[in-house]
C-alpha cells in the first residue's frame, strides 16, 4: 500500500491573549494595597520607571526584627472566635459558631445565603439550626452588627443595642422593614400619622450614624484602602479616585533614548517596553474602576446619600451592559475594591443586590419583607403556594420554591407548623 502525502487547509478560530490584555486582567483584580506592592516591586526591578511621589503606603514588611517587637496582629475573626471561648457553647453551636465566623467579610457581614450555609457543612446541618446559631450567639457578639446578612439588619442590630425606648425601637423597626416606604422621606410622611415628628427625626438620625461596616474598626483595616471616594452633596455625590498615597510613575525616556544610541541591549529593550505597559495598564485599571465605582453610587445615590436603607436592584451583568464590558471584568474589579463612605469603607460588591423577579426589580431583602409583612397581616395560615398568588398577583412574578427559600431565610416555619 502506497503512503500518500496530502496538503489540506483548515480554518479554525483561537482566542489570543495579547501580553498588553494580560497584564490589564493581572492589575485589574488587584486591590488597591496588592498594586501597590507590586508597584513598588516594579520600580526596583525596573530602571525606566520613576517614581514622582514618596507617599507610599506599603503591607510588605521586611523588617524581622521590627516585626519581632510589635503586639500581635487581632483580626475580627480573632476577636470573636476568643469571645465564643468566654461561651459554655455545646460542641456542635461551637462547630457551627466558628465555621460563620470564618466566613464573614472584612466588613464583618455574612453574604452567603441558606443554600451556600447548608452546602458549607456538607448538608449534614439543617439551615434552621445554622440561623440559630447565627441569630442567638454570633450577631449577640462584639462589635454590634457583626454577622449582620445586609444592611438593614446591621443597623437594627447595632440599634438594638442602645438601650433604647421600646416605642423608639418599634418605630426604627417600622422605618427599616416595612416595605411600603422606599427612602425616608417617604417614611417621614407616612409615619407622621402615628408618631410626632420630633421622635421620627430622631429615629433617623440614629439609623443615619450606624457604622455600616464594624469589622473594619480592628487592626486588619491597615491592609485595606478605597479606591474610590465619596463625598455627598445635596441630592448629589462626587465621585472621585484616590490620588492620595497612591505612586505616581513616570517613563525615563532619558534613559530609553542613552539606550538606543548605544549598541542596544535586548533585556533593556524588553524593560522599556514592560514599563511602559505598567504605566498605561495601571492608568486603565483606575479609569475603568473608576467608571464602575462611579455608576455603582448613580444607581445607589439615594442609599448613600442616607435618604434610604434600601439598596435598589443591581447586578454585575447591568453594569457590564451600562459600561460595555465584559460581566468578567466587573466580577474582577468587584472581588477587593472599596469604596470610601462618611460611614466608612464599603466593599463594592456589598451595593449590588440583584432582583428575584424577572417581571420587576425586587431585592431579596425588600422579598423578604413582603413575605414578613403578608404572613403577619393574615390571621389564617398561609401556605407558600398562596403566598405566592399574592405576590403575583402584584406583579412579582415568583415561584413557589423561591417564597419557601425565603421564608426560611427569615426562620418562618411552614403553615402545618406555624
Amino acid at each position: 500500500m502506497a503512503i500518500k502525502l496530502v496538503r489540506e487547509f483548515q480554518q479554525r478560530q483561537q482566542i489570543t491573549i495579547t501580553p498588553q490584555l494580560k497584564k490589564s486582567i493581572d492589575l485589574l483584580q488587584l486591590s488597591r494595597v496588592e498594586l501597590i506592592n507590586k508597584i513598588n516591586a516594579e520600580i526596583e526591578d525596573n530602571p525606566f520607571l520613576i517614581k514622582d511621589s514618596e507617599a507610599i503606603i506599603s503591607s510588605d514588611y521586611q523588617n524581622d526584627e521590627l516585626l519581632a517587637n510589635l503586639a500581635e496582629t487581632v483580626t475580627l475573626q480573632n476577636f470573636l472566635e476568643n469571645q465564643l471561648n468566654d461561651l459554655s457553647l455545646k460542641d456542635l453551636e461551637q462547630k457551627i459558631a466558628m465555621c460563620l465566623i470564618q466566613s464573614l467579610d472584612e466588613s464583618g457581614l455574612l453574604h452567603l445565603k441558606a443554600e451556600d450555609l447548608e452546602e458549607l457543612f456538607g448538608y449534614k446541618i439543617q439551615v434552621d439550626k445554622i440561623l440559630d446559631v447565627l441569630k442567638n450567639i454570633i450577631q449577640n457578639l462584639e462589635p454590634a452588627g457583626v454577622g449582620a446578612r445586609n444592611f438593614k439588619e446591621l443597623i437594627f442590630l447595632q440599634l438594638k443595642r442602645k438601650n433604647l425606648l421600646e416605642n423608639q425601637i418599634q418605630l426604627i423597626e417600622e422605618i427599616l422593614y416595612n416595605p411600603a416606604f422606599d427612602n425616608f422621606e417617604q417614611a417621614q410622611l407616612e409615619l407622621q400619622k402615628k408618631f410626632p415628628l420630633e421622635e421620627i427625626n430622631s429615629a433617623l438620625e440614629l439609623i443615619k450614624g450606624c457604622d455600616l461596616s464594624p469589622g473594619l474598626d480592628f487592626s486588619s483595616i491597615q491592609y485595606i484602602q478605597a479606591d474610590i471616594e465619596v463625598i455627598p452633596k445635596v441630592d448629589d455625590l462626587t465621585i472621585n479616585f484616590i490620588e492620595d498615597n497612591f505612586p505616581k510613575l513616570r517613563f525615563d525616556k532619558e534613559l530609553e533614548k542613552l539606550t538606543k544610541e548605544s549598541d542596544g541591549n535586548a533585556k533593556l529593550y524588553e524593560k522599556s517596553l514592560d514599563a511602559k505597559l505598567l504605566i498605561k495598564s495601571i492608568k486603565k485599571r483606575n479609569e475603568t474602576i473608576t467608571k464602575v465605582g462611579t455608576l455603582i453610587c448613580q444607581k445607589q445615590l439615594k442609599f448613600l446619600l442616607n435618604q434610604s436603607i434600601q439598596l435598589n436592584p443591581l447586578s454585575n451583568i447591568e453594569l457590564a451592559k451600562e459600561l460595555l464590558v465584559s460581566p468578567s471584568t466587573i466580577s474582577r474589579i468587584l472581588r477587593t475594591k472599596y469604596i470610601q463612605t462618611p460611614h466608612g469603607a464599603i466593599l463594592m460588591k456589598s451595593l449590588l443586590s440583584a432582583s428575584v423577579s424577572k417581571t420587576r426589580k425586587v431585592t431579596p431583602t425588600k422579598l423578604m419583607e413582603e413575605i414578613q409583612e403578608i404572613i403577619s397581616n393574615h390571621k389564617t395560615k398561609l401556605s407558600d403556594q398562596k403566598i405566592t398568588d399574592i405576590l403575583n398577583l402584584r406583579g412579582f412574578g415568583l415561584a413557589r420554591r423561591t417564597i419557601a427559600k425565603y421564608r426560611m431565610k427569615l426562620l418562618i416555619p411552614n403553615s402545618r407548623k406555624r
